[in-house]
C-alpha cells in the first residue's frame, strides 16, 4: 500500500488529485505567510519546496493575492517571534506557522491574533488558544516503534534513542511516545539518547560520539531523517547494525532496501509527510473564507512497512522525502472529518 493509499484510508484525510482550484470572492485578495524556524534538513526543504509548488497554483488560479514563505536564519524562538511582528506590521491576512517552540511564541502569536490575523500552526505547534493546531499523534509515533520492536524482538533489549531538535515540541512529544512504549514493553530498555537534529550528518556524529560507552545495542528508536546516518556510524564503529527504525528520506530508505535484497534486513518507517504544510495553507484558506474550522485538527502519520517498502521508494526523488501534498478538496475533507 503506498503512502497516499495509507492516507486515504484514514478517516480524517481523504488525499487525492490535485482537484480544480476554485477562486473564493473572499479571499482572492487575501495575503498568506508562511514562518518557518530551520531549513537544515531534507524534510525541511521538501516542505518548503511542496507549500512553494502549491500556493503558487492557488495565486495563480486567484485563490489567494500571495503565499510567501519566510525562514528565520539561527533556528531561536527570539528571532522567529519577530518575524511574527514583522508579518503582522505587513498587513498579512493570516499566517502559517512550523513554530520553534510551543510556548516561546504565544506572545507574538496573540498579537497577530489582537490585530485580526488568523494563525495555524503544524508540525511544530503552539499552544496559545487563539491560533489553530494541524498536528500528527506524535506521541503515538513514537509508541508504535516500540510496539513493532516487541513483536520482532520479544525478549527486548536495549534502544538508542535518536531524538531531534532539542525544545520542539515535536521531540518532546515523539520521546515521551517512546517511553510510553518501554513503559508498555518492560523488556527494553533506553540505554542512551542523543539528539539528532532529524538530520544524518548530525546524528551520525551523536551516535559515534555515544557509541563507545553504550552496551549491546539491540534496536534504535527514532524521529526521521536519522535512519542512515545511525547506521552508518554502527558501520564505522564495527559493532553489528541493529534493527534501525527509520524516517521517510530517500536514502534511509535506500538504505532499507539494499539490506532487505542483501540478507533480508527487516525494519519500518514511521514520518510525517512534509506536504502537511499544504493542508495548513488550504486550512488557512478556508477560515479566510469564513469556514466553521476546528481549533486542533489532526492527520495520520506516515507508515511504510516491509512490503510496502518497494512502492513507496519508486514515488521518492533520489534526495527527496516520501511525500503527500494536500488539495483544497482534501482540507475540506479534513475539516468536515473534524465536526
Amino acid at each position: 500500500m503506498t503512502i497516499r493509499k495509507i492516507l486515504a484510508a484514514s478517516a480524517a484525510v481523504f488525499v487525492c488529485a490535485m482537484a480544480p482550484l476554485s477562486a473564493h470572492a473572499d479571499t482572492s485578495g487575501k495575503k498568506i505567510a508562511l514562518s518557518n524556524n530551520y531549513a537544515g534538513n531534507s524534510w525541511r526543504q521538501a516542505m518548503l519546496t511542496s507549500w512553494d509548488k502549491v500556493t503558487k497554483e492557488a495565486v495563480k488560479a486567484g485563490v489567494v493575492a500571495s503565499a510567501d514563505a519566510f525562514t528565520t536564519a539561527e533556528n531561536q524562538a527570539t528571532e522567529q517571534a519577530a518575524q511574527i511582528q514583522n508579518m503582522i506590521l505587513q498587513g498579512y491576512d493570516a499566517i502559517v506557522i512550523n513554530a520553534a517552540s510551543p510556548t516561546a511564541l504565544n506572545g507574538a502569536v496573540k498579537a497577530a491574533c489582537d490585530a485580526g490575523i488568523t494563525v495555524v500552526s503544524f508540525d511544530g505547534i503552539v499552544t496559545e488558544p487563539c491560533a489553530w493546531r494541524i498536528a500528527v499523534n506524535f506521541k503515538e509515533m513514537g509508541r508504535s516503534q516500540v510496539e513493532y520492536l516487541s513483536k520482532k524482538l520479544p525478549k527486548g533489549g536495549n534502544l538508542l534513542e535518536i531524538r531531534g531538535l532539542a525544545g520542539v515540541f515535536v521531540d518532546d512529544e515523539i520521546s515521551a511516545g517512546i517511553h510510553e512504549g518501554v513503559k508498555q514493553f518492560p523488556q527494553f530498555k533506553i540505554a542512551g539518547s542523543v539528539h539528532g537534529d532529524w538530520a544524518q550528518d548530525v546524528a551520525q556524529r551523536a551516535v559515534a560520539g555515544i557509541l563507545p560507552s553504550l552496551p549491546d545495542i539491540a534496536a534504535v528508536v527514532t524521529q526521521g531523517g536519522d535512519g542512515y546516518g545511525a547506521a552508518q556510524a554502527f558501520e564505522a564503529a564495527k559493532r553489528p547494525t541493529p534493527i534501525i527504525v527509520m524516517g521517510n528520506r530517500e536514502d534511509e530508505l535506500q538504505w532499507w532496501k539494499k539490506q532487505k535484497d542483501a540478507n533480508g534486513y527487516e525494519t519500518m518507517s514511521v514520518s510525517i509527510a512534509p506536504g502537511v504544510s499544504t493542508l495548513a495553507f488550504w486550512v488557512a484558506q478556508q477560515i479566510l473564507d469564513g469556514k466553521d474550522v476546528k481549533k486542533d485538527l489532526t492527520v495520520p502519520f506516515l507508515r511504510i512497512d516491509q512490503d510496502t517498502l518497494d512502492e513507496n521508494l519508486k514515488t521518492t526523488q533520489k534526495g527527496g522525502v516520501a511525500n503527500v501534498e494536500y488539495s483544497q478538496a482534501d482540507a475540506e475533507k479534513v475539516i468536515a472529518g473534524a465536526k
